[in-house]
This record gives structure tokens, C-alpha cells and sequence, in this order.
């Protein structure tokens, strides 16, 4: 598969952009375990063309992250094309556009996917961004605004022609928010429009590599993204990969092998953002790693209340000292961010 340039390989596994999900030290660990493609947290246009401080640090970017998107979300059709400008110079390979957060305080101002009630807007800013960029530019979507309003067909088709070079679909129109069921069925129409030359992409409840698996083959889709299953199973990424392969599922992860990777993760992010914020933008991730463990309060409480590098150390040691080869049953245990922006 091909955004543009950017050869991704053959059914490629992509990280979803995620707010306060998708920082660096995520991405380093989604990367770690094989993630084909990771894109930023989303970008407010307005913010960054204001040079504001929360915006504009979402543009940090490392070469070993590459091949990695920068995605921009806004209301404004010339504050986007100027954000796009902004970001090109900060080197990704791909500018993303945001046309899939449900969050209210977005969409209800346009945003989001708040921009699918007006089409012809969407279309004219994703016009005018491809013309501002020589980078491929791609779009993330839903399957409309409402039950009555699955007009995704039709966005694709007048998307590409305009010159998107990849499209992703989270199966989803913009009234269920994240509730319900992910609805793959007009993914796979997108997909196989004899109209469409570009890749589309599919997002959706994919927990799991057989679920992955299942999307490749049923849809036809040419990749596949991963937003709320990658909380605290930044490996899932290598079981997606591995099944692909062979058939066969990964052995699961001790809780020994857990801990390992919360470290790596842990020690990253004190690297990117300092002792305070690193440790503090943990909490939610050490509440993933450990999700499922028995008689854990205790330790979970000092874990998300600590701000001492060396008690963070000594409570993972204790971890290990306690649970070392248990292993927490994936599928009776759900990512507990069921409510995050992917």
C-alpha cells in the first residue's frame, strides 16, 4: 500500500491519532512492536497558527518514527491551509486532516466530523490543503452524521478528486460517538468502488488480530487502524503482524514481560517531557499495563499518586516480585479507555 510516495508494504497496521494518547513516548512504544504508520495528536489549526505552546509541540517529530503523519483538525478553511503550511515545515511524511472527532465541543463548532453536514466545505478546505503542501495529504472520517446521513460514498469519491492520497473510515457515523458496533459494511463499499484508486483504510473495534484478520479479508480494505486496543497493549501491533504471517497467535505476555515494557515506556517518557509531565502522562498508561491483575489497588494507588522516579522503580520490581509469570486474560479485560478519541 501507497499514500503518495510512502510505501507502507502489504496490509499495513497503522496507529490512530489519539489527544493525550499519542505523544512520543506512545508512539516510540508503538513503534517498538512494528506500528507501519503512527500519526500525531491532533492539531488545532487556530492554536498553531497563534504559535500557542500546546500546538506547537505536537510537531516534535523523530526520524525513527518515520513514516509519520501530522493531523490537523479546524472550522476555519484558511486557518487550516496556513496550519497545513506550518506543519509541512516541520518534515512529516504525511498532513492528515481530522474529519472524524465526535467530541462535541468540536464537531458542534464545524469541526471534526461536524464538517460532514457541510460537504462542500469539506471538500474546498481539503482542496485548498492539498494545494498548500507538496506532502500527500490524507483524511480520517466517519460513516456520516447520523443514521440518516451515510453519505461516506459519496465524500470518498469527491475527496480523491480533489487529490487525497489515502483515506481512513472509522465505521461510525458521528451520533454514536463510541457506542454501538463499528460498522465495516460501507468501509468495504468504499473500498470496492471501481471509482476509488486510492487506499482506504479501516478503523473500528479492531481489539485483536484475529478481528484484523477478519477486516483484511472480509472488506478488502488495504490497511488497518488501531486506536483504543493499543492502551496499555502497545504490542498489539507485533500479535496483528504475527497472525498475518503465520496463522497463529502470539504467545500472551507474562505480567514479568509487562512490566519490562511499562519501564521502557515509563523511561522514555522522562526522557521526552521531563521527571513531572513524564511521570504524571504515565498514570494513565501504568492503569493499562496492570489492568486485570488481582488484589493490585494497593499498588495501583501509589503507582498513579507518586511523583518519585525511584518509587516508581521499586513499585515495578515489586510487581514483578509478586506477579512475575501471571498472565492477565486479554479478552475478559478491555482497554479501560473506551471513551478516547481514535
Amino acid at each position: 500500500m501507497k499514500i503518495g510516495s510512502v510505501d507502507l508494504g502489504e496490509k499495513p497496521v497503522l496507529l490512530a491519532p489519539m489527544e493525550d494518547v499519542t505523544d512520543p513516548s506512545f508512539r516510540y512504544m508503538c513503534k517498538h512492536f512494528g506500528a507501519d504508520m503512527m500519526y500525531t495528536e491532533f492539531i488545532n489549526a487556530d492554536g498553531l497558527i497563534r504559535d500557542a505552546g500546546t500546538s506547537v509541540s505536537k510537531l516534535n517529530i523523530f526520524d525513527y518514527e518515520r513514516p509519520i503523519g501530522i493531523q490537523l483538525y479546524g472550522h476555519i478553511i484558511e486557518s487550516m491551509v496556513e496550519a497545513a503550511r506550518i506543519a509541512t515545515e516541520a518534515y512529516p511524511d504525511v498532513i492528515d486532516i481530522n474529519f472524524g472527532c465526535p467530541v462535541k465541543k468540536i464537531a458542534n463548532r464545524g469541526a471534526g466530523s461536524g464538517m460532514m453536514r457541510d460537504v462542500p466545505k469539506m471538500v474546498e478546505m481539503t482542496r485548498l490543503i492539498v494545494e498548500a503542501t507538496h506532502l500527500p495529504v490524507t483524511v480520517k472520517t466517519r460513516l456520516g452524521w447520523d443514521e440518516q446521513n451515510k453519505n461516506i460514498v459519496e465524500i470518498a469519491e469527491r475527496l480523491q478528486d480533489v487529490g487525497i492520497k489515502a483515506i481512513t473510515i472509522h465505521g461510525r457515523t458521528r451520533a454514536q460517538l463510541y457506542t454501538g458496533k463499528a460498522d465495516w459494511t460501507l468501509i468495504g463499499e468504499v473500498r470496492n468502488n471501481p471509482r476509488m484508486h486510492i487506499p482506504v483504510i479501516g478503523n473500528g473495534d479492531i481489539d485483536g488480530p484475529v478481528k484484523a484478520r477478519e477486516m483484511f479479508d472480509r472488506y478488502g480494505v488495504d490497511g488497518i487502524m488501531i486506536g483504543r486496543a493499543t492502551f496499555g497493549r502497545p504490542w498489539i501491533f507485533a500479535e496483528v503482524k504475527h497472525y498475518l504471517k503465520t496463522g497463529e497467535l502470539m504467545k500472551p505476555l507474562s505480567t514479568r514481560d509487562k512490566v519490562n515494557i511499562a519501564r521502557m515506556h515509563f523511561e522514555r517518557s522522562i526522557q521526552v517531557k521531563g521527571p513531572k509531565t513524564g511521570m504524571l502522562e504515565m498514570r494513565r498508561h501504568f492503569s493499562s499495563y496492570f489492568k486485570g491483575l488481582p488484589n493490585f489497588k494497593e499498588i495501583k494507588l501509589k503507582l498513579l499518586t507518586t511523583l518519585d522516579p525511584n518509587e516508581v522503580d521499586t513499585l515495578l520490581n515489586l510487581i514483578v516480585e509478586r506477579y512475575g509469570d501471571y498472565v492477565v486474560d486479554e479478552s475478559i479485560n478491555p482497554s479501560p479507555w473506551a471513551n478516547s478519541h481514535d
